[in-house]
């Protein structure tokens, strides 16, 4: 059973990797990739590195690997701090404790 879920999720990644657009940069950009240039141009108002990873994959892509990245990343803060990722996540939002 495991083997078929390990299949599926690798059929599933195959399936947003895309190719740069770039003649000169042939290195393949899988979403995860894609996710962290994304978030990490954002933070530093990045317009240029915006574009461009969000040219490496489809946009429902992009959007998933966001959205693990801040999983992850939410997770390793609530660890770090000894709290619950709900109360990271209200905190970084600037929304008071629920």
């Amino acid at each position: 059973m495991w083997g078929r879920v390990r299949k599926s999720w690798v059929r599933f990644l195959d399936a947003f990797r895309a190719e740069a657009d770039t003649g000169r940069d042939r290195h393949r950009h899988n979403l995860f990739e894609a996710a962290a240039v994304y978030v990490s141009a954002c933070a530093e108002d990045d317009q240029d590195q915006i574009d461009e990873a969000a040219g490496w994959v489809s946009p429902e892509a992009l959007s998933f690997g966001v959205n693990e990245l801040a999983c992850r990343a939410v997770i390793a803060l609530a660890r770090e701090r000894d709290e619950s990722p709900q109360t990271v996540a209200r905190s970084l939002l600037g929304l008071p404790a629920a």
